[in-house]
């Protein structure tokens, strides 16, 4: 049995930014309910000459699931607002209203790319060799290896990283019907985490539907190989998946983000991906996209692949990579410069963001251009901080925080996971961020950060954070305080904490 609810508001509400003076906005109006932290609704304003209305139709139920009604004049399952007592909305088409109010419940939703990490020391990484490294994985394979080993791998990372910052998370992808695949469901699950499944028919058995392992290899000097049974086939693992189901694209349609990286394409077919991106910007969901190091391997992949990668190259709203893989993107080497090419051949990107590990990080926009150094830690291990680092743009990016504060926020997330070992449930937690950021310790080289702004950026603003100097500018380049920067985020990530769903 599913329980629905239903809200009705007359007072006038107030919009996350101003409203136009003409036309619709393009903001959401974000309401949350009065009972509960757990769900926040975006509301999207419908204006008329004489009023505004604002409507919405979707509710969960109870199992945490998201149902979909068509939106009815005596419809009970709808929360509408309205600035007067005119709460008629019978005379707004429910077409209309399908394609502009359908509340996005989900903040963040993955796409593919989940897996068990099997995580091991090893006295050395596997042979370089294709046939080599498939005897190398065959041989680890010939036993199951023991479950102290075993961790959430993929996109569980970012998830995890995600519902730890507070924000709702989804997983969409598939995982089989045995113990790899239970464990996955059981990490996540405890996490606040759903998963949306993207086999339809639950009863398929065979290799080709098992759960995908990922054995993380890590030798003597602690440098990593990574191992998994999609590396030794032309076919993505789960070929046999052609079309998004009516549950995937319900998951899309009601997320706010959608993320994906370039370990999909080991998973699903380019033209699955595709379909994916396209629905996302048809119900208007932003697309998150980072590349990895598959993003060199695609460039030079087949047709599809090829194809595949420059419309999420073009269509996505925020871009993610390292200093080297815009540089295989581009050619260029200059990160900014690479990042400006990316975000000029974009359609719809916003954002071009380029992780530059100890260094910092860099967020390139048409109009400016932020830089956030590193924050000094005591690294143990890197696997999961660029999934971590995600994560927390994505809370910068859902909460509107200033550019800078958004990469610094990042920084600190990346950073406080690489102070643990492993990913998985290994990635930082809200606490161990706020501690970090509380110590401001950063990794500040100015003349790094002078050499690589060296150039004619035909920008007109560049900021940078510094704990060395007040606010101030000089020229172009304006220094934010480090002071200023972090009581702010500590104020935002203090709020985070208290609205968490997930235990501590």
């Amino acid at each position: 049995m599913h329980l629905h609810h239903a809200i009705f508001f007359k007072s006038p509400t107030t919009p996350s930014a101003p409203p136009p003076q003409n036309g619709p906005s393009p903001y959401p109006i974000t309401i949350q309910n009065p009972t509960s932290r757990q769900f926040i609704h975006s509301i999207f304003p419908i204006s008329r000459k004489t009023q505004n209305h604002y409507y919405c139709y979707s509710i969960l139920n109870c199992r945490g699931g998201i149902e979909e009604i068509p939106v009815s004049k005596r419809s009970l399952n709808t929360l509408s607002f309205c600035n007067n007592n005119d709460n008629n909305a019978s005379d707004v088409d429910d077409g209309r209203l399908r394609n502009v109010g359908v509340i996005k419940e989900i903040d963040v939703a993955t796409l593919g790319n989940l897996c068990v990490d099997i995580v091991l020391n090893v006295p050395q990484l596997p042979p370089k060799p294709v046939d080599q490294r498939k005897a190398y994985l065959d041989d680890l394979s010939k036993s199951p290896p023991d479950k102290r080993y075993w961790e959430a791998g993929g996109n569980c990372n970012m998830a995890i990283a995600a519902a730890r910052l507070g924000l709702r998370c989804a997983t969409i992808g598939h995982v089989g019907d045995e113990i790899y695949g239970q464990f996955l469901l059981d990490v996540l699950h405890d996490e606040g985490i759903n998963i949306v499944e993207m086999n339809e028919e639950n009863s398929s058995s065979g290799a080709a539907y098992e759960t995908l392992l990922c054995w993380v290899l890590v030798d003597p000097m602690q440098r990593h190989g990574f191992c998994s049974r999609a590396d030794f086939t032309k076919e993505p693992a789960f070929s046999w998946m052609r079309d998004l189901s009516n549950k995937v694209k319900m998951a899309i349609k009601h997320s706010k983000i959608l993320f994906c990286n370039g370990y999909g394409f080991d998973e699903l077919t380019p033209g699955l991906l595709v379909s994916a991106l396209d629905y996302a910007v048809e119900v208007g969901t932003s697309v998150f996209f980072d590349p990895g190091p598959r993003g060199k391997t695609l460039l030079s992949g087949s047709p599809d692949e090829q194809r595949a990668l420059d419309k999420f190259l073009r269509m996505s709203d925020v871009l993610l990579l390292t200093s080297e893989e815009a540089e295989s993107l581009t050619g260029i080497r200059n990160p900014v410069l690479a990042g400006q090419e990316l975000l000029q051949k974009g359609i719809r990107t916003n954002w071009v963001i380029v992780k530059m590990g100890s260094k910092g990080s860099l967020l390139i926009s048409m109009s400016s251009i932020s830089c956030s150094p590193a924050f000094k830690v005591n690294v143990i291990d890197t696997v999961g901080c660029g999934d971590s680092f995600v994560a927390a743009i994505a809370f910068g990016f859902m909460h509107k925080m200033p550019l800078v504060h958004t990469l610094t926020i990042a920084n600190a997330v990346g950073a406080a996971t690489a102070m643990g070992c492993g990913a998985g449930r290994n990635v930082a937690t809200l606490e161990q961020v706020i501690e970090l950021v509380r110590k401001s310790d950063l990794n500040e080289d100015d003349r790094f950060w002078m050499e690589l702004l060296n150039e004619d950026f035909d920008i007109e603003q560049v900021t940078m954070l510094s704990k060395l100097v007040m606010n101030g500018s000089n020229g172009r380049l304006n220094r934010l305080s480090l002071q200023k920067v972090v009581s702010e985020m500590l104020s935002k990530l203090e709020c985070a904490r208290l609205e968490r769903v997930v235990p501590l």
